[in-house]
């Protein structure tokens, strides 16, 4: 009894603390990928004076610590200021001369500016904030305290900073000679400037118009030696075809290349050059992106050039994508297309700034409204509120974490902020999503690019799907043969035998699954793409060699059959199956000849006819609908003698054959005269590692778990339901179909469960033969990337706590919940099947 009690706590508690460790992972799950869904939200807003500034800000630069801001004025002048306190600290002025400034543009990053004067020059400029780290012995005495804890000595500003360090930032301005542009006195009313190129050759382009409509493209290259540090430097200009007379330009947008060049104007008419080719230049596309009477207030690129944002009069902001659109009419077979429309804002937009690092930005509208925004998502994460109606700027901060817009009269507003994963949200992780390059919306997952412009593509649909197709396609590999198997062994074979077949089928799931998905990847995939005719003949040749085998056995006179044991009954089949495996391999050449005009890889890419193989799919349809019409014409089953009974059998079998193939020849030429081809269904493109060799890797993994669960089920059922069974005049194959089966079948059921959960979880051999390819395809031969192998492949490269790192424990999240539910729904199925079978 002492036993008894000690065991029955030991249970209970090691059952409770199951139950806890569960709920405790789904608890941290919980807890890692809550963030993801926690939006933005404002940390604090500060409100100041900028001293020295005296016109309209152009444009404005802060520093990645939000300590000071560069405001770029309309008169020409680069004023910096504290921007904790509105301290004026350096200005420089880019007029000389009695110049007026008549157009103005920045890059991405808004350190390169480009000023356009009313007697048609063109100047150039740097503003460089540099940020030092420096020890308490090197900081100059006698600083002036600002706001806080800031310092200056006039033009710097000094940070105090941990382990007794000081963040010095400094300004500096450079300013190159200005060129002429236009004729003399022409003005210039709209320009745009970008580099780009490489380290070693550096490209320099900018845009103009003019008064006159004259649109201008100017490129200087330089060929840098990184031997020499010698500089060699070519300027080419061209002009491209002039704008109507009278054209109210609004602004004008280049890309780096230099290859595409948009004209606004304030109608919200946009002209598309196409200048990849400089002397041939001309207007590809003109488009409306506003509606009819809505004026075109802003037009930029977000980070990379491929989105184009467009503010309107009404308040609207649309991202518009460049894309190949074939029928589009326009010169190049591209065409502007809008991509997302995001919530419009209550006023007209008069300002807007990109982020450098993402697809966030914000605008800024006539009434004082900010919103902080993400392309992709077409969320709105931050709604924030100024109170001035006159915002001439406005700035993302370079880490994201702050905006900063500059009103009239010199007000500054700081508005503190943290928005960790703005690109995350349940549509964005489960919906479709129009990204850039791509022609329409779609569920892809790529965490990961070469360049910094890259835009994140986090949705899980492809991963469940291929979790999905990958248990699949390896369950119809595992379940027929380890269920067959299971009712085989216990119902046919002998004892002895049993005792060696069971063992050796359960040391089978000794085997590491990184072994299978090694020997899967190296040794299996490139023999199933040589072997491949073989491959898809043996689905046909062994299941009738099997079938045939069991004909022949019945020809055997009664007492020989009844003499041998289940060692040559087993023997018997392992030889039918060679027989199979030795028909298709030798038949392979000639049936990929009949069948795929010679070459199958070629076949599932679209050559040749799908006839031959729609034959192949419909012929068991064919045979299984043929054997239930026959079984209700009593007048074609006859009885007899054993052995006339199984030549008889046979010789119908073989009829049966030649009959459903002729009919399933029918449906298959039936099908292709409707318009229908299995190719780009479940069948299609052929890549080496494929979801058929996952499936037959993974279900030698399965097969193991699923035979024993499920032979043991069938030997747990009572023998005296055997023996009434037997005792009725049953044979031993109804009596294991029709009696054994649906009293085990709740075991039965629990088998192909765990066998079910085994294959969704499986990470190494998804990892190693699937080909990694995150695609939602039901082809048989194309990869697959599963959750459980994302979430192998790129935690390592994660960086915590950020994106990627929490998105794939949201990966883990899902798997969890899917094996949950699973396991939940095989648990009552279960249960069901068990009460029904316990009143037997």
């Amino acid at each position: 009894m002492i036993s008894d009690a000690i065991a029955n706590w030991v249970i209970r508690i090691g059952g409770l603390g199951v139950i806890l460790a569960v709920f405790g992972i789904m608890v941290f799950l919980v807890d890692v990928v809550r963030p993801l869904f926690s939006g933005a939200h404002l940390v604090g807003q500060h409100e100041v004076t900028l001293k020295g500034t005296s016109g309209r800000v152009l444009s404005e630069l802060v520093d990645e610590y939000t300590t000071i801001i560069v405001s770029v004025e309309a008169t020409g002048e680069v004023v910096v200021n504290d921007l904790g306190s509105g301290r004026l600290l350096k200005s420089n002025s880019f007029l000389t001369g009695d110049r007026k400034v008549t157009a103005f543009s920045s890059t991405l990053r808004g350190d390169d500016v480009a000023f356009g004067f009313d007697d048609g020059t063109l100047r150039l400029g740097r503003i460089k904030i540099f940020a030092e780290i420096l020890s308490l012995a090197n900081v100059p005495s006698g600083l002036t305290k600002l706001a806080g804890n800031t310092l200056t000595d006039g033009e710097a500003v000094y940070v105090p900073i941990e382990n007794d360090q000081v963040r010095k930032l400094s300004v500096s301005v450079t300013l190159e000679e200005p060129q002429r542009i236009a004729p003399e006195g022409t003005a210039l009313i709209a320009v745009d400037y970008r580099l780009g190129g490489t380290v070693e050759r550096p490209t320099t382009s900018f845009v103009s118009i003019d008064a006159n409509g004259a649109v201008r493209l100017s490129r200087l290259e330089t060929k840098r030696n990184l031997l020499t540090g010698k500089e060699q430097t070519s300027l080419s200009s061209v002009e491209l075809p002039s704008l109507p007379v009278g054209t109210d330009v609004a602004s004008v947008l280049m890309t780096s290349q230099a290859d595409q060049v948009y004209v606004a104007e304030k109608s919200g008419w946009v002209s598309r050059y196409d200048a990849r080719d400089p002397s041939k230049a001309a207007v590809a596309e003109r488009i409306r992106l506003t509606p009819e009477g809505v004026r075109l207030t802003t037009l930029g690129f977000l980070v990379g050039e491929q989105s184009i944002v467009a503010g309107g009069s009404d308040g609207s902001v649309n991202i518009f994508f460049r894309l190949p659109t074939p029928g589009a009419g326009t010169a190049d077979g591209f065409a502007l297309t809008k991509a997302h429309e995001l919530a419009p804002q209550p006023a007209a937009i008069v300002a807007f700034d990109p982020s450098d690092r993402s697809k966030m930005f914000v605008t800024a509208d006539a009434a004082g409204n900010i919103w902080v925004r993400h392309s992709t998502s077409e969320q709105t994460l931050l709604k924030l509120r100024t109170g001035a109606t006159d915002i001439s700027a406005v700035s993302l901060s370079p880490r994201e974490n702050a905006v900063v817009a500059v009103a009239g009269h010199g007000k500054a507003f700081t508005f503190s902020m943290d928005a960790p994963h703005p690109e995350t949200t349940l549509r964005t992780i489960f919906g479709k999503i129009w990204y850039e390059n791509y022609p329409e919306a779609s569920y892809t997952w790529q965490s990961s690019s070469g360049t910094d412009a890259f835009e994140p593509k986090f949705s899980l649909a492809p991963l469940i799907f291929g979790t999905v197709k990958a248990a699949f396609y390896s369950l119809m590999f595992a379940i027929p043969i380890a269920l067959c198997g299971a009712i085989y062994t216990s119902q046919f074979l002998g004892g002895r035998v049993r005792g060696v077949v069971k063992p050796a089928m359960e040391m089978m799931a000794s085997l590491p699954s990184v072994v299978l998905g090694f020997i899967a990847a190296l040794i299996l995939a490139p023999i199933v793409e040589n072997w491949i005719g073989a491959v898809v003949l043996a689905f046909v040749c062994v299941p009738l060699s099997l079938f045939a085998g069991a004909y022949l056995w019945q020809l055997l006179p009664q007492p020989v059959a009844q003499r041998v044991g289940g060692g040559a009954k087993l023997l018997f089949v392992g030889a039918s199956l060679v027989a199979g495996l030795y028909a298709a391999i030798h038949l392979a050449p000639l049936f990929e000849q009949v069948f795929f005009d010679g070459d199958f890889r070629a076949w599932t890419s679209g050559a040749g006819s799908s006839q031959p193989f729609m034959t192949l799919l419909f012929w068991p349809i064919a045979f299984v609908g043929l054997v239930i019409f026959i079984r209700t014409i009593p007048a074609l089953s006859g009885s007899g003698r054993a052995g006339d009974d199984g030549a008889r059998e046979f010789v119908r079998w073989l009829a049966m054959l030649a009959l459903s193939l002729a009919l399933a020849a029918g449906l298959a030429a039936l099908s292709v005269w409707a318009g229908m081809d299995v190719r780009g269904s479940f069948v299609g493109t052929y890549v080496q590692r494929n979801t058929l060799v996952v499936g037959f890797a993974m279900g030698f993994a399965v097969i193991p778990i699923m035979y024993t669960i499920a032979e043991d089920a069938l030997t747990a059922v009572p023998e005296h339901l055997r023996a009434a069974s037997l005792s009725c005049g049953a044979t031993p194959w109804q009596t294991a179909i029709r009696v054994i089966l649906p009293t085990a079948l709740s075991g039965i059921f629990a088998a192909v469960m765990i066998g079910l959960g085994r294959a969704v979880g499986e990470t190494m051999i998804v990892v190693m033969a699937a080909g990694n390819t995150p695609i939602i395809d039901w082809n048989i031969f194309s990869g697959l990337r599963a959750l459980s192998a994302n979430i192998a492949v790129e935690l390592p490269e994660a960086v915590k706590d950020g994106t990627l790192y929490r998105m794939l424990f949201l990966a883990a999240l899902t798997l969890f919940i899917m094996t949950f539910v699973l396991n939940t729904i095989a648990e009552l199925v279960r249960l069901r099947f068990r009460k029904r079978a316990a009143q037997l």
